[in-house]
Parts: structure tokens; C-alpha cells; sequence
């Protein structure tokens, strides 16, 4: 199968690296400059240095090298997709596609799913998600993900010429379900990196780590998700990962939220985009339109804005009225 990436950041070179293991793949990215040094290296020096890109895997600069591709994967940050849906609209690809960002349009507070039935409504179109970093994935270490679509047939065409080595992918219909649990756990990691940085022990964690999956279920549910989707890996799987592992850059943000770092020299010192940072208040906002309780969130967005500190935001969280779980 022919594979187009398009999007040469950290996660899109990786599933350029991965795929390529088995099939013909073209990375493209918009930076000239960028993709002859990765030609130049046979690696992405930038993003992700000591991964060395395989014979099949090809790099281009000219979106016209893509047109013979029978899969796209559009590795943009979510902010970046709806531009690039349009520009593939308006050269009239019908090829299909999938998408890998995660969380809710800034401003629209739409899903990804969405945001191409607006630009693309007749598109064949899902989402690759779940537990992955992308330096293990282009390492080839193990690697379990979720393809989601609205048709089954389509996820499962695609997860059986895709699956294979160490990347095992799983077919599943709940397109709802799979892009909130990548959405919301981006949130949920922030919470855990300041619990973790203000050192409140493993006690917190789980108990933070077990209401925030109950926090993602009821807005899912709410969205029209199916529960069961969130017992998954685009669900608990994805929120256990990003929130504990050291490779996340939401936890990361957490972390340095909980030194006292302001949020703008955070994001600076970052250099890669972490999703659960807009993603905040977009579910927060959206969460208050469906009358969702959500008060982990809520205080993430309070901590983001800088109305509460770290500390404040736990003492907030600790003296809510008792309930029933």
C-alpha cells in the first residue's frame, strides 16, 4: 500500500518510519529547508534524532508527490487540520485518510471527526489513536493502537493492510468515543503532572487517574460514545500513558506548572505542541454546554489561566462535597 504522510513533525515521522518498515511511504512537509536535511541525514535530526529512516520511506517538500498515494495520514496538530483538509479539497483528493491529532477545535470546540465533515462530508476518513509515543514507535518497540471510523468495514480494511510487526492495531466503529479519550486524557495528564510535581504521593494519583477516566466516560457518553470505548486503549490505555509516562509533553506541562513556571515560558521550553493545553477549556466549554460535571478539568483550566495555583487547585478538588461513585 502506498502511504502519504503529511506532516514531518514527531509523530508523523514516526508512522513514516513504522510504515515504511513494510510499505512505500512519502513524508512530506511544508519546510523545505527541513526536508532536505532529513534527506540529507536519512533521519529527523529535529524531532527525532537516532532514528534512521528506512530504504522505503521517501521525503518531499511538493504536496504534488503525494497524488499517487492510496492512504493519507495527516500528521498536522489539530489546529493545523482543518487548513489541511481544505487544501485537499480544493486539489479534489478523494483519497482516503486518517487523521492522528487529538482534542477539540479552538474556537469550535469540534471534534476531529467534525471538523472534516464540515470540509471533506463525503470523505472515507478515521482516526488512528491511542497508548503511543512516537520515539517507541519509531523504534520499533511494541505497540497496540486504535483505527477508528463511523464505517467498520473501512477500520478493518485498513487495520489488515496496516497491522503487522510490532504495531498492532485494533479496528473499532465508535469514532465518537476513540477522539474524546484522546481529547480529554491530554487534560487529565496535566492534572497528574502537577499532582506528581507537588509531590502528593501515588495515593493521589490513582484516585486523580480513576475520577479523570470517570470525567472522559460521562463526557463521551454525553457526546454519544459508547462506555465500553473508554475501557479500551483509546481510552484508559491513552490516559495511563500520557499521564504517567516521561515521554508525555502534557505531563510535562503539569510538572512545570507545579514548579511555579509560567504557562507562556512552559510552551516556549516545550518545543512541540501539547495538545491538552487548548484542549482545556474547549472541553471545559463544551462540557458546560451538555451539563457535564467535569471538576478536574474545570480546575486545569483555572491553573492554565492563573485564577489558582497548583496548590489551590488540589485544596478545590478535596473539598467538594461528598458523593456517591
Amino acid at each position: 500500500m502506498k502511504i502519504a504522510v503529511l506532516g514531518a513533525g514527531a509523530w508523523g515521522t514516526a508512522l513514516a518510519i513504522a510504515f515504511a518498515r513494510r510499505h512505500p511511504v512519502t513524508l512530506w512537509a511544508r519546510d523545505a529547508t527541513q526536508v532536505a536535511a532529513m534527506s540529507a541525514q536519512r533521519e529527523n535530526a529535529r524531532y527525532l534524532k537516532d532514528c534512521p529512516f528506512p530504504e522505503k520511506l521517501q521525503l518531499t517538500a511538493d504536496i504534488a508527490d503525494t497524488a499517487a498515494a492510496e492512504l493519507l495520514l495527516i500528521a498536522a496538530p489539530l489546529a493545523g487540520l482543518r487548513l489541511t483538509l481544505d487544501g485537499l479539497r480544493q486539489r479534489k483528493v478523494q483519497t482516503p485518510l486518517l487523521w492522528v491529532c487529538k482534542g477539540l477545535e479552538v474556537g469550535t470546540g469540534l471534534l476531529p471527526h467534525q471538523v472534516a465533515a464540515e470540509v471533506l462530508p463525503d470523505a472515507h476518513c478515521g482516526v488512528l489513536t491511542g497508548p503511543s509515543f512516537a520515539l517507541e514507535v519509531a523504534r520499533g518497540l511494541p505497540t497496540a493502537v486504535t483505527l477508528a471510523a463511523n464505517d467498520m468495514d473501512f477500520a478493518k480494511r485498513l487495520v489488515s493492510q496496516l497491522h503487522g510487526g510490532n504495531l498492532r492495531l485494533y479496528a473499532n466503529d465508535d469514532l465518537i468515543g476513540a477522539e474524546v479519550g484522546g481529547a480529554v486524557k491530554n487534560v487529565l495528564a496535566i492534572a497528574t503532572g502537577i499532582c506528581d510535581g507537588l509531590g502528593l504521593g501515588l495515593n493521589a494519583r490513582a484516585a486523580l487517574l480513576t475520577r479523570g477516566l470517570a470525567e472522559i466516560t460521562r463526557f463521551g457518553v454525553a457526546l454519544g460514545a459508547r462506555r465500553e470505548t473508554f475501557m479500551g486503549l483509546a481510552g484508559l490505555g491513552d490516559l495511563i500513558l500520557t499521564a504517567t509516562g516521561d515521554l508525555s509533553r502534557n505531563r510535562r506541562v503539569g510538572l512545570l506548572l507545579a514548579e511555579g513556571k509560567a504557562l507562556t515560558q512552559i510552551v516556549a521550553e516545550l518545543g512541540h505542541v501539547a495538545e491538552g493545553v487548548p484542549a482545556s477549556h474547549e472541553v471545559a466549554r463544551r462540557a458546560k454546554s451538555l451539563g457535564v460535571d467535569m471538576p478536574i478539568t474545570n480546575v486545569v483550566c483555572a491553573v492554565l489561566d492563573g485564577t489558582l495555583t497548583p496548590q489551590h487547585a488540589v485544596e478545590t478538588l478535596m473539598a467538594r462535597d461528598p458523593t456517591t461513585e
